[in-house]
């Protein structure tokens, strides 16, 4: 799965505080994402992230 730094993930499970949308800030074989609501930023392993994963948002300037 091609994801990016900068990109929104949008999952299929909510973060606690109601988001489904975060911004990835690493990439590698755990992403750091950062939810777009609460600003709370989560790592978690990229097996776990790709299964969640429901669309990519390309911000492409």
């Amino acid at each position: 799965m091609d994801v990016r730094v900068g990109d929104i993930l949008e999952m299929k499970k909510q973060h606690p505080c109601g988001n489904k949308r975060f911004r990835v800030l690493r990439v590698g074989m755990d992403f750091k994402i950062k939810c777009e609501q609460c600003g709370h930023e989560i790592m978690l392993p990229r097996v776990k992230a790709e299964k969640n994963i429901k669309k990519i948002i390309r911000e492409d300037a």
